[in-house]
């Protein structure tokens, strides 16, 4: 069991002598990170004053490396095939964008993926001509396997899944989607943006040829910081659509060598602390025991799915057959954003999804937004008691 004291103690936005009088429900937006995220990037930070960011960032190559390390162990990857960013939007599109494409080449996208990926995959089909499609989804909201099936052929260079969507709790069947894509030979990029941090990620078992990632989230690193796993193969045989110093060498006047690990999808200036701080947050969840924390997560969301449907005139929103930290809900004709609104005021933190993120599933369900409440670890019972009172009052 995860010792809730200790999880409180070690956020400084509670006090340890009080009982916390907010309610932090936006995990899914950009979470509270621990103290020693925030203790590390200070002490790292003041350093850079002393001496300069240089000497600085030379003082910790070890450390720096140690984030990899950290996260390979998070998701069952060798350090080298980890490149750390500065956003999962960022990591995504760096690998998306190194895909070569040409006419007549297909890419996948699932009904619920993020508004990000599915511009990225537009803009490249206008400059290439290569298509769009969409996997459809199932009676259930997730990714139809079935119609992915039918889909492929060989002129599918790309499917792009999302493991839990930005506006809902769903978690869809990557690993099944993965198998069926590699028949035709497909690249499978996951955006893990919203499981890394509460549902397990195993690259092996997921089968997926590259994963991205945001620090900010479940994670509970800073902003700011994201990193990218691509598969050790495809590490050493793609070439980035941008290079610098960092994932190249200048060996010629004519020519460079890319760097031989996934390193060649980082750019040398970075922001050292913020690295830093984000291994710290991953180090902290594999300590505290990464099966708990998710064990966590999921009884608090299914908590909320249970008992917001019982006040009248709340719906519940998420769909799937598998459910993430990720809960989200409307209120009778009030709009979400006067919700949200209304609960910040008490002291009680949620946020909302508009249907612009997740154009095509908000579009089928007929929404125009709806309010996500995503409880971490961290949060105790009685604050979510708290939360559903809050909401029977507005209802």
């Amino acid at each position: 069991m995860l010792d809730l004291t200790r999880l409180r103690a070690d956020i400084a936005a509670f006090d340890d002598s009080t009982e916390p009088s907010r309610v932090f429900l936006d995990s899914a937006g950009s979470s509270l990170p621990p103290r020693v995220v925030l203790d590390t990037m200070i002490e790292h930070l003041r350093r850079e004053t002393e001496i300069g960011g240089y000497a600085a960032a030379n003082e910790r190559l070890d450390d720096l490396h140690a984030v990899k390390t950290a996260i390979g162990e998070l998701v069952n990857a060798d350090p080298g095939a980890i490149a750390l960013g500065d956003s999962a939007s960022r990591a995504w599109s760096d690998f998306f964008y190194a895909v070569p494409l040409a006419a007549g080449d297909r890419i996948l996208i699932s009904g619920a993926d993020y508004a990000s990926n599915a511009i990225a995959a537009l803009q490249r089909a206008r400059q290439t001509g290569a298509v769009v499609e969409t996997i459809p989804s199932d009676s259930s909201g997730q990714l139809d396997l079935d119609a992915l099936e039918s889909m492929l052929d060989e002129r599918v260079k790309l499917v792009s899944l999302l493991h839990v969507p930005t506006n809902g709790g769903l978690v869809n069947p990557v690993a099944e989607a993965a198998r069926i894509a590699h028949r035709v030979g497909a690249l499978v990029l996951l955006d893990a943006c919203q499981s890394a941090g509460q549902l397990p990620l195993d690259v092996a078992e997921l089968d997926v040829d590259a994963l991205s990632a945001t620090g900010r989230k479940w994670l509970r690193g800073p902003r700011g910081t994201g990193f990218l796993y691509v598969r050790p193969e495809l590490a050493m045989s793609m070439e980035p659509g941008r290079l610098d110093l960092h994932s190249a060498e200048w060996t010629a006047p004519d020519d460079y060598t890319l760097a031989p690990d996934a390193s060649r999808f980082e750019f040398w200036e970075c922001d050292v602390a913020a690295r830093l701080g984000l291994g710290a947050a991953v180090r902290y969840l594999l300590d505290l025991g990464p099966a708990q924390v998710y064990e966590a997560i999921a009884e608090r969301a299914a908590y909320l799915r249970k008992t917001l449907p019982e006040i009248p005139g709340v719906t519940v929103r998420d769909r799937g057959t598998q459910h993430a930290g990720i809960v989200s809900f409307t209120v009778g004709e009030l709009d979400p954003i006067e919700v949200r609104d209304r609960l910040r005021a008490q002291d009680i933190t949620v946020t909302v999804s508009h249907r612009s993120s997740t154009l095509l599933d908000m579009s089928d369900r007929g929404l125009a937004s709806v309010v996500r409440a995503s409880p971490h670890c961290f949060v105790g019972f009685d604050e979510l008691d708290r939360f559903v009172e809050a909401v029977k009052a507005l209802a």
